[in-house]
């Protein structure tokens, strides 16, 4: 059978090449892309619109808002979102990646300004690592002003003193020329108290720091709206 009469028993217009026509074959309708939304609707949405902007489905987007009772932390920082009916892998992955911007959002602002006393540290900090499952350590480098130049995570897991060396901190510290340097981790059970050790590990920072002479200004533990600092309370 040649192209001719393939056409005809097709019934494929003569003259068509519909491989220059990808969608030649596929008439199926095709849905609207939504409308942008400007900044003052987002503004004005509840937290189920919200979430409904982001994973496109309005019905699991009220479920997630009335499972976690319209806690948003709560979304942030669970491990169980996929568990919710109509919530899968992509879903899930989406929600996480706009909690992560969020953070990442909240904390862009601090790099370049001055901090000059714990409560500064806290406020900047605290939206960023008060969900945290785990223990994080940041390291954050000063300047002659205490202005905050950079910062880094150091360490995820069970802080003490054995598995928290100071060789990665401060080869960091010089490496962006600070002059001191900041901890600050967080309590995932929301009482920042330190335990003895957080006191050990700060010390054996400290002492680490004189002799580098680049000193260890502070170490603030994040809890849950809360914070305790370790130089404010004499601990170091």
């Amino acid at each position: 059978m040649n192209l001719k009469e393939l056409q005809l028993t097709l019934d494929i217009p003569a003259g068509v090449d519909y491989t220059e026509d990808p969608g030649y074959m596929d008439k199926t309708p095709r849905k609207p892309q939504p409308e942008p939304v400007d900044y003052d609707e987002l503004a004005s949405m509840n937290l189920s619109d919200l979430l409904s902007q982001i994973i496109r489905d309005p019905s699991v987007a009220l479920e997630i808002d009335q499972t976690f009772e319209g806690n948003i932390r709560q979304i942030a920082g669970n491990v169980h979102l996929a568990t919710i009916k109509g919530l899968g892998t992509v879903r899930v992955n989406q929600l996480r990646a706009a909690c992560e911007l969020g953070r990442r959002l909240a904390t862009s602002m601090y790099e370049k300004k001055a901090v000059s006393c714990p409560a500064d540290v806290a406020r900047l900090m605290m939206p960023k690592m008060r969900d945290f499952q785990q223990e994080v350590v940041l390291v954050l480098c000063l300047d002659t002003k205490n202005n905050i130049t950079h910062h880094k995570e150091i360490f995820r897991g069970t802080l003490n003193a054995s598995v928290l060396q100071p060789r990665e901190i401060f080869r960091y510290a010089v490496e962006q020329s600070a002059a001191s340097i900041i901890m600050v981790h967080n309590h995932p059970s929301g009482d920042p108290r330190p335990s003895r050790e957080d006191v050990q590990a700060t010390q054996q920072m400290v002492r680490a720091g004189n002799y580098l002479q680049i000193p260890v200004r502070d170490h603030i533990i994040i809890g849950d709206g809360q914070f305790y600092s370790l130089k404010e309370e004499r601990d170091i």
